[in-house]
């Protein structure tokens, strides 16, 4: 399927599983950002990394000497993973942004920036306010931008202040490769999140592969009927073929596939986790998911109720264990658990409810089959040593 890769000695094709993990990670990675220092070597092996995402995934990915984009597709409709910096409000500043820079040049005032990214946010119909709430998201949107290398602060820096002036730098180069979707092919934002997360060339292969590289959990039930039934088809190939390319581990189980990093690289969000909220979400999942029997799917239904009484047992029970501004409103403390469980890919929302997913039951406890305690007792005692002990010796010595 990967002629370039097949062809390659061991050692250049590890490093090459070596680089696809890392545009995986960062499909905008530029030599002065996090990894940068394995750009050289993805420009070296950008033949057989261009094969590999464009035969297994249907991806495009542009390598240059300064960075290296790999165009990944749009999340679509569910849009429940995203930069946790920012808001739904910072994801449209961050949009008028891009925007108002096109036709800007190279440099440009922060304050003259500001100004024309509102001025877009007027033509495209999209109320302001120009109050602290608005200013963070406005500033939320630039930082990610300076974070991503697409601007520079040059004198001054961007903040919040409504006051503060700074000089930005513009990256064209980087500003044109940002954004994915085929603008000039869409003709209003509806369709152009349809285009971005459309399937690659080979439609049902390439839509369910990118499920298993981008989702820890992706069950049959979630899938159309012709996905879920390509999958089940193919799950062992396809496990073979994340582990041989990127280092991933996929377990099939009978309600879908579980895609595991034995290096944790490519997980975003750990779990278990530390933090107060990470604890009490892992501790809650027994006893959420004996609440109720599962669907056919193995889904097990769970409501606000059920959380908030689960949440509160344990609190009430290990009250020293929590961090005190975590659960002093106990409202907000569920609902960081219900969001924290719903980024992992673990509960999603049904009329009002939730369902908790299948794969939850990974993180039940297990107990020991033999207690350490039980094995001791269970063992015979040691033999006596043949011939004298010490103190035979030492009563022989003092005759």
């Amino acid at each position: 399927m990967i002629s370039t890769f097949d062809e390659l000695p061991d050692i250049d094709a590890a490093n090459v599983v070596r680089c696809a993990r890392v545009l995986l990670r960062r499909p905008l990675l530029r030599a002065d950002g996090p990894d940068g220092d394995l750009l050289p070597m993805i420009y070296r092996q950008r033949a057989a990394l261009q094969d590999v995402f464009a035969g297994l995934l249907g991806y495009r990915l542009v390598v240059e000497r300064r960075f290296a984009r790999l165009y990944k597709s749009g999340p679509g409709e569910d849009a429940g993973r995203g930069v946790e910096s920012l808001s739904p409000r910072g994801y449209a500043y961050f949009a008028l942004t891009l925007a108002a820079l096109t036709g800007i040049g190279r440099q440009v005032l922060l304050s003259r920036l500001v100004s024309d990214v509102r001025a877009a946010a007027a033509e495209a119909g999209i109320e302001i306010a120009d109050d602290p709430a608005d200013r963070r998201a406005l500033t939320a949107a630039l930082r990610h931008l300076v974070a991503l290398g697409v601007i520079t602060e040059t004198e001054g820096s961007v903040t919040a202040e409504s006051a503060a002036e700074a000089l930005i730098t513009i990256d064209t180069d980087m500003l044109g490769q940002l954004v994915a979707g085929p603008l000039a092919e869409a003709e209003d934002p509806q369709q152009l999140v349809e285009l971005a997360s459309a399937a690659g060339p080979r439609r049902i292969e390439h839509a369910v592969r990118r499920k298993l590289i981008e989702d820890p959990v992706v069950l049959y039930a979630d899938l159309p009927p012709e996905q879920a039934s390509w999958l089940r088809e193919h799950v062992i190939n396809e496990s073979r073929l994340l582990e041989r390319f990127f280092g991933l581990v996929g377990e099939a189980r009978a309600e879908g596939v579980v895609v595991c990093d034995p290096e944790d690289y490519l997980t975003d969000l750990a779990f278990p986790g530390p933090g107060t909220v990470a604890r009490i979400a892992l501790l809650a999942l027994p006893e959420l998911l004996d609440k109720a029997e599962p669907d056919s799917a193995g889904r097990h239904p769970v409501s606000w109720q059920d959380f908030a009484d689960v949440c509160q047992d344990l609190v009430e029970s290990y009250p020293s264990a929590w961090s005190r501004a975590a659960t002093e409103d106990h409202q907000d403390l569920v609902r960081s658990v219900i969001d924290l469980l719903g980024r992992l890919g673990l509960l999603r929302e049904s009329d009002g409810s939730w369902l908790l997913s299948p794969a939850a039951h990974r993180w039940l406890p297990q107990p020991d089959a033999t207690p350490a305690q039980q094995q001791r007792e269970a063992e015979p005692p040691a033999p006596e040593p043949p011939g004298l002990s010490l103190f035979d010796e030492m009563e022989e010595a003092t005759r």
